[in-house]
């Protein structure tokens, strides 16, 4: 009997690191490119995301490098470590692709590989996915986040046209950690604090709701973006496919741990 051929995904992009630079206190800026910027592909949203791969140290891998090879024929624990990063900017002219990685001490696994990245160093991926961007639609934007969706609602604001209303709420550690936002739109930009007990979802209730059409982008933290999601669509009634509402990552679990329970909280659903 003829042996099944084996399943083949999109061998995974494989780009080196071209340089690095420390945003804040515990956010990190990685620039990519090299020879395999050919292989990406960009798509329109502003919340573009890709799958960075990290490989397990000590095993061998399959080349080319596949995701779908590797999982056929790999046990589980070999498997490469997939973390989900926005695309923070694209410049196909330079052939640059920027992430902002988010760094606190020893803890993950992207974060410590950011901090010790080193220019020439391989950076895997693949993607893009995405499916927020903001559109001509809405009347006034609300985008509303941690440091983890930070990267997408500052791309969100570079890219609404001048003089479209905004308001935007952004959770970080402390003073330390705000950037600086541009945005050709009418935005105003609120800063939360979590060492001085900022609550993202307290501050969007205390926003003044604009009248017209609102189009919302809403991710970070699972806890704060749940009560967040009940506001928007239980009191405020606004439209469910102008709203962009994800948990990004739970209090006390891993991305493995919180991507499971995920899986079971949508099966229970269905």
């Amino acid at each position: 009997m003829a042996e099944a051929p084996r399943r083949s995904g999109r061998p995974a992009v494989r780009l080196r690191v071209l340089r690095t630079e420390r945003l804040t206190p515990h956010m990190i800026r990685i620039v990519a490119g090299g020879d395999g910027i050919a292989d990406f592909t960009p798509n329109a949203f502003t919340d573009a995301y890709v799958k960075v791969l990290f490989k397990v140290p000590g095993v061998e891998y399959p080349e080319p490098f596949d995701v779908q090879e590797c999982r056929a024929t790999l046990p589980r624990e070999h498997w490469p470590r997939m973390r989900s990063y926005t695309v923070r900017a694209f410049d196909p002219q330079a052939g640059e692709l920027t992430f902002d990685f988010v760094h606190h001490g020893d803890e993950g696994i992207a974060g410590p590989w950011a901090a010790s990245a080193q220019p020439g160093d391989e950076l895997l991926l693949s993607g893009p996915g995405g499916a927020y961007a903001p559109g001509a639609e809405a009347d006034w934007h609300l985008l509303a986040g941690d440091e983890s969706a930070l990267p997408a609602i500052a791309a969100s604001l570079e890219a609404l046209p001048a003089g479209v209303p905004a308001q935007a709420v952004i959770l970080v550690e402390n003073a330390d950690e705000e950037q600086a936002l541009v945005t050709k739109a009418d935005a105003q930009i609120t800063w939360l604090h979590r060492s001085a007990g900022g609550d993202v979802a307290a501050a969007v209730r205390a926003l003044e709701w604009r009248d017209g059409v609102v189009q919302a982008f809403v991710h970070g933290e699972a806890g704060f973006v749940r009560d967040v999601r009940r506001y928007l669509l239980d009191e405020r009634g606004m439209r469910r496919d102008l709203l962009s509402i994800s948990g990004y990552w739970r209090v006390g679990k891993n991305d493995e741990a919180w991507r499971e329970e995920k899986a079971a909280e949508r099966a229970r659903e269905k």
